[in-house]
């Protein structure tokens, strides 16, 4: 239990019990203030925005980490960078992050509990998984995560300010107008289909994507495609995804938000068939960048396309104009 003193009179509940627990993140501490854990002078108060008054006694009830019957094991990491706060991971195509309906063994994080030994952070609500971000099943790239509740915590506000530094690029159908600008929408649930995200919407979180083209490859017999490198300033679910697929520019192989390209008269047989083999979205996390949690370092990490997405930019190079 807190009380607030006279310096705090007036000051939101949620950021005075972000103060009193630094190892827990304004989200988190938000969520249990919505599930019902906050009382003020012993009553329930479920405001996030609740102003408090000198004198007030805060008491935030934290349930205890919930025991993850996830499995270690033995798989393969493409770790570019260690010590022991921290770990960056170059995430292969088709791995999923986190178990869940359909996938509860193989993921990013049954792989971490073998390497790491069960050091990882909690603050997600279950003991040692250290998730502090994710990227799609079939998105490759780099991902950082925490082996200690201080480190989750710290990058977790990052994440929240918006200063980590995250770019991605995408193989996109046809030439996008302009050839480079900023994309700034809504996105939220489809109206239409709710597994989808959409940023044809009335209410939704905003969400902003600048991105710049580095290459477009135009010949006579491949459909027009370009390399698009797009930097978040925000982190949507689907952002990129959403964003380049209301510009009409979808990304190659996306089964979501991708759409149906008209047969070419005379394609090349090599490049369709090379096509016919990016069954998921030609989309890599290309650089991540933070402030060490500890240190204060600037970090920055940058990692090259994956296999098959390098043999098809190679295929594109030598058949585009």
């Amino acid at each position: 239990m807190f009380s607030v003193e006279e310096e705090q009179n007036g000051k939101r509940v949620d950021q005075f019990i972000t103060e009193q627990l630094p190892s827990f993140s304004r989200t988190k501490i938000g969520k249990l203030v919505k599930e019902g854990a906050l009382l003020i002078n012993n009553k329930p108060i479920n405001e996030n925005a609740k102003k408090i008054v000198t004198g007030d006694q805060i008491q935030l009830e934290i349930p205890e980490p919930i025991v993850t019957d996830t499995v270690a094991q033995d798989i393969k990491l493409n770790i570019i960078f260690e010590d022991k706060d921290l770990l960056v991971v170059n995430k292969p195509i088709g791995m999923v992050v986190h178990p869940g309906a359909g996938n509860m063994d193989g993921t990013l994080v049954n792989a971490l509990l073998h390497h790491c030994k069960g050091n990882l952070s909690g603050i997600n609500g279950e003991l040692r998984p250290g998730i502090v971000h994710r990227i799609d099943k079939d998105t490759s790239g780099l991902l950082v995560v925490a082996k200690n509740d201080v480190a989750h915590n710290e990058l977790a506000k990052q994440f929240e300010d918006h200063s980590i530094t995250r770019s991605y690029l995408a193989f996109v159908w046809g030439m996008i107008k302009p050839t480079s600008g900023r994309i700034e929408t809504l996105i939220g649930r489809s109206r239409y289909n709710r597994q989808k995200m959409s940023a044809d919407v009335g209410q939704g979180k905003n969400a902003i994507t600048n991105y710049k083209t580095l290459e477009i490859y135009k010949g006579k017999n491949i459909p027009d495609i370009s390399l698009i490198e797009c930097v978040l300033e925000t982190g949507r679910t689907h952002q990129i995804r959403v964003h380049l697929s209301h510009k009409g520019n979808p990304i190659i192989g996306d089964p979501t938000y991708g759409k149906k390209i008209k047969k070419i008269r005379d394609i090349d047989p090599d490049f369709e068939q090379l096509l016919n083999n990016i069954t998921f979205q030609a989309l890599h996390a290309k650089s991540l960048g933070f402030i060490h949690p500890t240190s204060g370092k600037e970090l920055f990490f940058t990692t090259d396309l994956p296999k098959d997405l390098l043999n098809f930019q190679k295929m594109l190079k030598k058949l585009g104009n």
